[in-house]
């Protein structure tokens, strides 16, 4: 006897929980540019500045998320990916890596934007950017996913770490039980080795 199966999901839940970066932080950035005074520039900048980090946390959870849901899928036997709404679609690597770009320039510049609006010092933190690179070339091999129709299609980024992949389901799901995407943060670990 044979055991069909029938797919495993493209997105396991995270979707309700992604808050859209690139747009709020031009936005907010256009809010703080408004003002000609460096005083009330710098007085907006110190009222957004948690909002700039919960944000990239939020979306930096989501990437890691997504890694590890990969790596997570391809420990199962061959089956289809259900529900990608990628898979058909035309292939631009440019919008296909275009908000991660967007967030990989807002973290170079934003221990400067600290220094400059609130004159303190900002430390990016080495696995963030390696795991936004990360990501980009995960996007990259997979074509953004048009031509993903199995899960034994998708590819993993050179040098992710996917020891004990089995695992992550659990951990994917007590997060999205929360709805808080930034607690895969303390997960980076898992995939990723600086």
């Amino acid at each position: 006897m044979t055991r069909t199966l029938n797919g495993v999901e493209f997105d396991p839940g995270f979707e309700p929980y992604i808050l859209a970066f690139r747009g709020t932080v031009e936005y907010l950035y256009m809010d703080i540019n408004r003002f000609k005074n460096l005083s009330q520039r710098k007085m907006k900048f110190r009222q957004y500045y948690k909002k700039f980090i919960e944000l990239f946390y939020n979306n930096l959870g989501f990437y890691i998320g997504c890694l590890m849901w990969a790596a997570y899928i391809k420990t199962l036997p061959e089956q289809p990916i259900l529900n990608n709404s990628c898979l058909g679609q035309e292939y631009d690597e440019e919008s296909n890596t275009y908000d991660t770009e967007f967030m990989i320039r807002f973290l170079t510049l934003f221990p400067k934007d600290m220094k400059y609006f609130l004159g303190e010092n900002y430390e990016i933190d080495k696995s963030d950017l390696k795991i936004l690179e990360m990501y980009k070339e995960f996007l990259i091999i997979n074509r953004g996913f048009v031509e993903s129709a199995n899960n034994t299609d998708i590819q993993l980024p050179a040098g992710m770490k996917t020891d004990n992949a089995e695992t992550f389901k659990d951990k994917i799901d007590d997060v999205i039980k929360d709805g808080d995407l930034s607690r895969f943060a303390e997960y980076r670990d898992l995939i990723c080795q600086i």
